[in-house]
C-alpha cells in the first residue's frame, strides 16, 4: 500500500494515524447520513493514479456497503480493508464480520464489546497475508531460532489474553443486556421531537454496544453540546463521538486543508451525535431516569 488511501474522517483518529505512520496520505471521504459509514458514491471522484486502497469503518457495529466498495476497488485495482473495532460478533449478509476485504481489524480495548483491556486482532482469509502478519507480530520468527523477516513485538500479553478469554463465558449475556438496553432507550425516547435513535438491522447479528442519538440542530431549544452538559450535571456520562471529525483535528487540518470544508455530512453528523451509557452496569431504571432527563431538557 502506497501513495493515497481513501478513508472516512468520521472515525477514531487511530484509523487515520495508522496511515500517517506509514507515510501514506489519507484522502477523506464523506459518509452516508443514515449508516454513518463511508459513502460509496463519494469515493470515485477521490481516486487518482496514486490511490492504492480504501479503508472502511464499520461504525457502531454497522457494516459498510461491502458490495459497493468491492465493486469500486475491483474496477480500479485497489485493496479494501476494514476497521472493525466496533463490530466484533456482528454479521453482514449472513456472514461474520472478519470475512470481508483483504483484512479486518478488531479492537479489544476496555470500552469494546469484546475486551481484553487492550490489544486487538486481524482477521483475514488471505493465507499469504496471514503468514506475513504472524511473522510481523513475533520478531520475524518462523520457528525456533529461525528469523526470516523483519518483525516487531505485536503479541498480546498473557494477562490481556486471560482477560479476553473470560469474555467467552458471558458474551451472550452481554449481548442480551446491550440489546435490552437499546430497546429500553428506544421505548423511553420514542416520539421525542428533534431526536433520532440510530437503528440497527435486526435481521443481522449486532452487538448493540452503542446507543447513538442524533439531535436535530434545527428548531428551538438547546443544542447537542448543551444537552450533554445537562446530562453531565445529572452524572450521566453521555459523549460526543469522533467530534469534530479527523479532517478538523489539528494535525490533519494543517496537513490537508483542502478537505476541511468538503465533508458536509461528516460535519453535520459530528455536530449531532450523542452516545449514551449502556452495558451491564446500566439498569432499566437508569435508562428511565436518563430518558426523563432528556425529555425534560428538550422541553
Amino acid at each position: 500500500i502506497t501513495g493515497e488511501v481513501i478513508v472516512p474522517a468520521f472515525t477514531f483518529s487511530a484509523t487515520v494515524h495508522a496511515l500517517e505512520w506509514l507515510g501514506i496520505t489519507p484522502v477523506f471521504a464523506d459518509i452516508d447520513p443514515i449508516s454513518h459509514t463511508i459513502d460509496p458514491a463519494k469515493i470515485e471522484a477521490l481516486i487518482t493514479d496514486k490511490t492504492s486502497a480504501i479503508v472502511g469503518v464499520h461504525l457502531w457495529g454497522t457494516p459498510c456497503d461491502t458490495v459497493a466498495l468491492d465493486r469500486i476497488a475491483g474496477s480500479h485495482n485497489l485493496m479494501v480493508m476494514y476497521d472493525a473495532a466496533h463490530a466484533f460478533s456482528a454479521s453482514h449478509r449472513g456472514k461474520a464480520i472478519g470475512n470481508f476485504g483483504q483484512c479486518e481489524v478488531f479492537s479489544f480495548h476496555a470500552t469494546k464489546f469484546f475486551q481484553a483491556c487492550e490489544g486487538g486482532a486481524i482477521a483475514t482469509n488471505d493465507l499469504e497475508l496471514a503468514h506475513k502478519i504472524r511473522l510481523m507480530q513475533n520478531f520475524g520468527f518462523r520457528a525456533l531460532d529461525d528469523i526470516v523477516d523483519i518483525g516487531t513485538n505485536g503479541k498480546m500479553s498473557e494477562l490481556h489474553a486471560a482477560m479476553g478469554v473470560t469474555n467467552f463465558d458471558c458474551i451472550d449475556e452481554i449481548l442480551a443486556v446491550n440489546r435490552r438496553n437499546y430497546h429500553k432507550y428506544r421505548q423511553e425516547l420514542e416520539g421525542v421531537d428533534r431526536l433520532r435513535l440510530f437503528e440497527y438491522d435486526e435481521t443481522e447479528r449486532r452487538n448493540y454496544q452503542y446507543v447513538v442519538l442524533e439531535l436535530d440542530e434545527g428548531g428551538p431549544g438547546i443544542n447537542r453540546d448543551e444537552l450533554i452538559e445537562v446530562l453531565h450535571r445529572h452524572n450521566v456520562r453521555a459523549r460526543r463521538y469522533f467530534y469534530p471529525g479527523c479532517h478538523r483535528l489539528p494535525p490533519y487540518q494543517a496537513r490537508y486543508p483542502e478537505r476541511v470544508n468538503d465533508l458536509p455530512e461528516t460535519d453535520r453528523v459530528a455536530a449531532r451525535v450523542i452516545v449514551l451509557p449502556t452495558g451491564q452496569n446500566i439498569s432499566e431504571g437508569d435508562i428511565e431516569r436518563i430518558g426523563g432527563i432528556i425529555r425534560q431538557a428538550l422541553r
